[in-house]
């Protein structure tokens, strides 16, 4: 017995990840359709793996030869042969020469719950995959405002005298839309400060720009129905759409911002389109003119709607703000979505959608299957502190202070980065584009600045396939002009001794 258990305890590992010869079994696979022209590989794939952690394929089943499945399905034998060796390498499949391929005798039985997370974790975008979150923020880290100068007693005092006088409806569950006096200021500021022509009814209060973007891809786009979307671009809004099931078409961005052309050629008959007007996200750039004309069309002709992203564009330093393209629409086309989540602070989350009237009735009917509501007290302090100005100045104080810090990042990159990183001309926003000069890629450069303990963002994370610009997106917003200064020094100690490096080799 000592023996045996000796055995067993040696070879029990091994034995777990072998296939288990008395239930090994040839098989027809009963798999679910082909939906939404998804590539045959990648359907066979899933469709294989779900019926393994259902357990419609039990460990150690032994599976089809490739050429038999491949016949039974009509498909080639290298579609199937992919879709195994992926499983193999994701451990569900076990494969030996002369005994064929078997499911694994060793998935634990909560097997289908943990890699339904994993799997959600996985496909999060690039963009935010291994993002650090120390704290403070180091230099040069691209989505934050700086919170050590919000007028936090300012806040606490409208907030308290909110409070005290509180009503029970203001505690209850109020409107799907939101809190109206919330609505009215925003529709006056966004009126005289962006050129939006809207009233109170068609503004709807969200946690901000990324739950409209949800709501609004469920409502408008159905499983394969094409949707613009710049590029590079945003990957909150590739989120979306990629939950969605939609078919993104990257559009390019240049120096005028969406190529609309190009977007005609590649996709006339798409549903919607997501754009970055004032200040696209993440080049910087505007739209201009008679692009913004040429896509207003096109969404007409179409029958289409525009997200417009009002990103960044409180902040223009030096220029007049630019009109929102929602001013231009005169076919209630355009959808515009802004937040107060980076004008203020981000754990604020409290954003809003002006949305044309043929929408309203629809999408508050979909937001009252998901949160029901903003919340009422949040929602009337905003309001007070919009209504009472401080709003208004806390803008007017940062754009100030935003503004000598861009042009210290500017001054900084030119000493100490000249020939190697290129900051944008492009005075606005909280974030400037950088553009490598150095024959660096995206990727390469992110990853020497991690090492130095520099925070910067590739533009490999925003670009929707092989990367058409390489560069870095770099904060200067939550940073004094000292911690500026000293983080360009560090990051061009990490580029140019990598590209000495290459030099010698």
């Amino acid at each position: 017995m000592l023996y045996r258990a000796s055995i067993d305890k040696f070879f029990g590992p091994i034995r777990r990840c072998l296939p288990l010869a008395k239930s090994a079994r040839t098989l027809d696979l009963a798999l679910g359709p082909r939906l939404n022209k998804l590539p045959l590989t990648r359907w066979l794939y899933e469709e294989l793996r779900r019926a393994i952690l259902e357990r419609r394929l039990q460990p150690g089943t032994q599976l089809p030869p490739t050429r038999d499945l491949a016949g039974q399905f009509r498909v080639s034998r290298g579609v199937v042969v992919t879709a195994f060796d992926q499983l193999r390498a994701e451990g569900y499949l076990i494969a030996r020469a002369g005994a064929g391929t078997h499911v694994c005798a060793s998935l634990p039985v909560n097997t289908s719950v943990q890699v339904n997370r994993v799997r959600r974790i996985q496909n999060l975008p690039a963009a935010i995959r291994g993002l650090p979150r120390s704290r403070p923020p180091r230099p040069f880290r691209a989505y934050e405002p700086e919170l050590r100068e919000f007028p936090t007693d300012v806040w606490a005092r409208v907030a308290s005298r909110r409070l005290r006088r509180a009503s029970p409806s203001l505690l209850a569950t109020g409107h799907p839309a939101g809190y109206e006096p919330l609505r009215r200021e925003i529709a006056a500021y966004l009126g005289s400060s962006r050129g939006v022509n809207c009233s109170a009814d068609c503004v709807v209060i969200l946690s901000g720009v990324q739950q409209a973007l949800d709501l609004f891809s469920r409502l408008l786009l159905k499983p394969g129905q094409a949707v613009w979307l710049e590029n590079p671009g945003y990957f909150g809004a590739a989120t979306a759409f990629r939950n969605q099931g939609a078919n993104i078409i990257p559009v390019p961005v240049d120096e005028h911002g969406l190529d609309v052309a190009a977007g005609l050629c590649l996709g006339r008959g798409a549903r919607a389109a997501y754009v970055t007007p004032a200040h696209q996200f993440p080049l910087g750039v505007s739209l201009s003119l008679d692009r913004r004309l040429a896509l207003l069309a096109w969404a007409h002709e179409a029958r289409a709607f525009i997200l417009e992203d009002d990103y960044d564009s409180e902040y223009r330093f030096g220029a007049h703000p630019i009109a929102a393209l929602q001013g231009l629409d005169t076919h209630e086309s355009v959808i515009f979505l802004g937040s107060f989540n980076k004008v203020l602070f981000p754990s604020l989350r409290l954003g809003f959608a002006v949305v044309p009237p043929v929408l309203l009735d629809p999408v508050l009917a979909l937001r009252l299957g998901s949160d029901v509501g903003p919340p009422g007290p949040d929602q009337a302090i905003l309001c007070d502190f919009i209504a009472e100005g401080h709003l208004g100045r806390h803008i007017r104080r940062m754009r100030n202070l935003y503004a000598a810090r861009l042009e210290a990042l500017q001054e900084a990159a030119h000493k100490y980065l000249a020939g190697v990183l290129e900051i944008s001309s492009i005075r606005a926003g909280l974030s400037t584009a950088a553009i490598l000069h150095n024959g660096m890629t995206s990727a390469e450069a992110e990853s020497l600045a991690a090492a130095s303990g520099i925070e910067v963002l590739g533009f490999h994370r925003f670009s929707l396939g092989k990367s058409t610009v390489e560069g870095l997106l770099m904060g200067f917003a939550s940073f004094t002009e000292r911690e500026i200064q000293h983080g360009v020094r560090t990051l061009a100690k990490a580029l140019e001794s990598a590209a000495h490096r290459r030099v010698s080799t």
